[in-house]
């Protein structure tokens, strides 16, 4: 098997070609879990409202994710490493474990939810469903980055596929005009909060792109390949959720609709959820075996199977349940991160980033400020989003602290340098 590049930059030599790195990022987000969010969406929102909430959320995401990737690109520094310049090269560990934990859970919510789907239309076992499946997508995580690709290569087409079957079969004989759907307005869903739902969908894994993109031989084809998921890949499976929800009445679940058409369909079905979710599955697993490697110094194969260990358990004891709580939390406490290393990295500290000292409090506040204001926002005027606040308020705030500060050069100090290994 190839080298992973845990602890060090990938060489320029071992970078994978834009296709490679875009299928990757392509797959990820083109799930069943993005279209039931479309079909969320439009259901509360009625369908104009709801497109601009995918738009707007999207976009977000497209510039997110992608200076994120363009950072990475310049570097091929994995996340913990990126995050390391920022924060310390003690201090990521914070950052880096709390986002490799949490998106170890989205391993289990999705795994989780492959359980759900099946024992849903079949009599069959949960429980069992989800183990076959944990062990499934442990299994592809352990061939790396390659298997990324693969598999987006594989999902891509076949949820188009899928896609316009179920909407065929939902909608044939609707007479519904999609276009003016005015939604349900007892769900009380505010536009704010739409945005928020979209980005928080890959608010963990879009800050740890790092990851996927550190791959890419250039910064424009880190660019590109966001691109390819934010709005491409994502836009697409929320809009099919939201036309399903409009047309139909459908929660979006393009399996459920399939499957309960027996027969040799049923049968594809069942195929497709396993590499739709497979998916989203193996590219979380990687993040989160990729960080926690990075922190404990060992191999990402190694960790893999741990972590993998864990999220079938979790997926086991019922972790989809949460899965509303779940976005809420990401969409408060993740996305200063991603700000603060984007503004520290690229604008704050371009001409000041001599030296990375194991630790550097600036970060921390910074981003204490931004998920409190982005808590504030969601309890007191949930009608905002608290994505927009955390993103902004974060920034700010590691922008001003720089300014009123500056880095000393202790003696624990290293030039940067000699900071891209951990």
């Amino acid at each position: 098997m190839n080298d992973e590049y845990e602890s060090e930059p990938v060489p320029v030599t071992e970078r994978r070609s834009l296709f490679s790195v875009a299928s990757v990022w392509a797959g990820f987000p083109m799930i069943i879990t993005a279209a039931v969010t479309g079909a969320t969406l439009v259901h509360g929102l009625g369908f104009g409202a709801g497109m601009v909430a995918i738009g707007m959320g999207n976009l977000l995401l497209l510039v997110y994710v992608g200076t994120l990737s363009m950072l990475a690109a310049r570097t091929g520094r994995n996340f913990s490493l990126q995050a390391s310049d920022t924060f310390g090269r003690a201090g990521y560990v914070v950052c880096s474990a709390l986002l490799s934990t949490l998106v170890l859970g989205w391993f289990a919510v999705q795994t989780g939810l492959v359980g759900e789907s099946m024992a849903g239309v079949f009599d069959v076992n949960k429980t069992v469903i989800v183990l076959v499946g944990g062990v499934l997508f442990t299994a592809l995580t352990l061939l790396g980055i390659r298997a990324l690709s693969l598999i987006g290569q594989i999902s891509v087409p076949l949820f188009l596929i899928m896609s316009i079957l179920a909407a065929v079969q939902a909608a044939g004989g609707s007479d519904v005009d999609v276009l003016s759907f005015a939604g349900d307005p007892s769900v009380g869903l505010t536009l704010g909060v739409g945005v928020t739902l979209v980005f928080a969908l890959f608010a963990d894994s879009g800050t740890m792109t790092a990851d996927f993109t550190r791959w890419a031989k250039s910064p424009r084809d880190a660019w590109i390949a966001t691109a390819a998921a934010f709005p491409a890949g994502n836009g697409i499976a929320m809009v099919i959720g939201g036309f399903l929800a409009a047309a139909a009445g459908s929660a979006g679940d393009v399996f459920g609709i399939l499957a309960e058409q027996g027969g040799l369909l049923a049968g594809i079905a069942v195929i497709f959820l396993f590499i739709n979710l497979g998916s989203v599955c193996t590219h979380c697993l990687y993040n989160a075996a990729v960080g926690w490697s990075a922190i404990l110094g060992s191999r990402m194969r190694i960790l893999t199977v741990a972590l993998g260990l864990i999220g079938i358990i979790a997926a086991s004891a019922g972790i989809w349940d949460f899965f509303i709580s779940w976005l809420t939390l990401l969409g408060i406490i993740v996305p200063p991160i991603g700000a603060i290393i984007i503004v520290d990295q690229l604008l704050a500290r371009r001409a000041a980033s001599e030296v990375i000292p194991a630790f550097r409090w600036q970060p921390f506040l910074a981003w204490a400020i931004g998920s409190g204001v982005a808590l504030l926002v969601d309890k007191l005027a949930p009608q905002l989003s608290t994505v927009v606040a955390g993103l902004i308020v974060g920034g700010a705030a590691i922008a001003l602290l720089n300014r009123l500060t500056t880095d000393g050069a202790p003696t624990d100090s290293v030039p940067l340098s000699q900071g891209s290994t951990l």
